[in-house]
């Protein structure tokens, strides 16, 4: 379970309007009929129109500076194994959706008027989406890039000579751009995975879009907050602040476990990422510890999360830390994104 918070920013500056950002949701519906498009929800209303979240969510922004977010989107992204537990992608998604934002708001350190918030305080819509494209931010991406840039240079070589304006042996440029076509490490259906290129397999997962402010229109309500749980003096007034992201991590996969009854594995969970990138020898040696078929079941998940792994799993603890010590430093860059350990 990936799960990001994220201020949205046009550039350098934070959006003034969602209509960017909820057109951007709406690209997976082009070309569907009405009956095959997936709508916008809250938690209690289905089939709500993307003119209807932009008038809400624009409209829902008092006080605020425009330097200031306006809303956050919350990215669900549950893994293939996950994904296997679900009946129907869409439903089982909405419904766990709306324990989520409950857990959402259980994680922020504020009253309102004396008395704890609820989902009720919040305005947020959500939409589910079906397909991914590989981003550049991807490690097979990464991965595959020395190749692509040969490539594009051996294509630009052709064309020139193709214009007259080089000289060269395009019959032995094409052959090496075969080559390293398939040389490239990462491929799929046969062909080198590049930028925009659909993913193969179930990638069902959750955009949230949640307003700055409670529905009201009164309260600031930031996910953003990089405050622990405290208490301020605001017009004379003591007012509690803070949201806590661990607590909301972990709720996330404790809810979806108890949701759709899914036996989470030790190197799906958010303690073992934190672990990770805090310790990566603490986090390796507990994978060892783990019986044979849950140990099985992690090496797999991490060889497709783009984790690094090691060839050989080495007989003692020192052994282990000697070997991949470094390549897990290398992959905490990784770890850090995919996980969104931090906002």
């Amino acid at each position: 379970m990936y799960i990001t918070i994220t201020p949205q920013k046009l550039g350098t500056n934070y959006s003034q309007s969602s209509a960017d950002f909820v057109g951007y949701l709406e690209k997976e519906n082009q070309g569907l009929e009405q009956q095959d498009m997936e709508h916008f929800f809250n938690q209690y209303g289905d089939e709500i129109s993307a003119e209807e979240v932009v008038k809400e969510i624009d409209g829902n922004t008092a006080k605020l500076k425009k330097k200031e977010p306006k809303f956050y989107s919350i990215t669900v992204s549950p893994s293939k194994y996950e994904l296997r537990k679900l009946q129907d992608n869409s439903q089982d998604l909405k419904r766990y959706t709306r324990e989520l934002m409950m857990d959402y708001v259980a994680s922020f350190n504020r009253e309102i008027n004396g008395r704890t918030i609820t989902v009720d305080d919040i305005k947020y819509f959500a939409k589910i989406e079906h397909q991914r494209t590989f981003k550049g931010t991807d490690f097979q991406i990464k991965e595959n890039q020395p190749y692509a840039t040969k490539i594009l240079q051996l294509k630009t070589d052709i064309r020139y000579i193709q214009e007259g304006r080089a000289e060269g042996n395009m019959k032995r440029m094409k052959k090496e751009i075969a080559k390293l076509e398939k040389q490239a490490p990462h491929q799929q259906n046969g062909k080198r995975i590049v930028q925009g290129m659909k993913k193969d397999g179930e990638q069902s997962h959750i955009h949230i879009i949640v307003s700055r402010k409670d529905a009201s229109n009164t309260f600031s309500l930031s996910p953003g907050s990089k405050h622990k749980a405290s208490e301020v003096e605001m017009h004379d007034k003591t007012v509690k602040r803070g949201f806590d992201r661990d607590s909301f991590f972990a709720k996330a996969e404790q809810t979806f476990d108890k949701t759709f009854n899914y036996k989470r594995n030790y190197a799906e969970t958010y303690k073992a990422k934190k672990t990770f990138v805090k310790n990566p020898n603490l986090y390796f040696s507990a994978l060892m510890k783990l019986p044979a078929n849950e140990k099985a079941l992690a090496f797999k998940i991490i060889s497709k999360s783009g984790l690094p792994v090691v060839p050989s799993i080495p007989v003692s603890q020192a052994q282990i830390a000697l070997r991949v010590f470094k390549r897990l430093r290398r992959g905490a860059e990784i770890a850090i994104k995919s996980s969104s350990i931090g906002i």
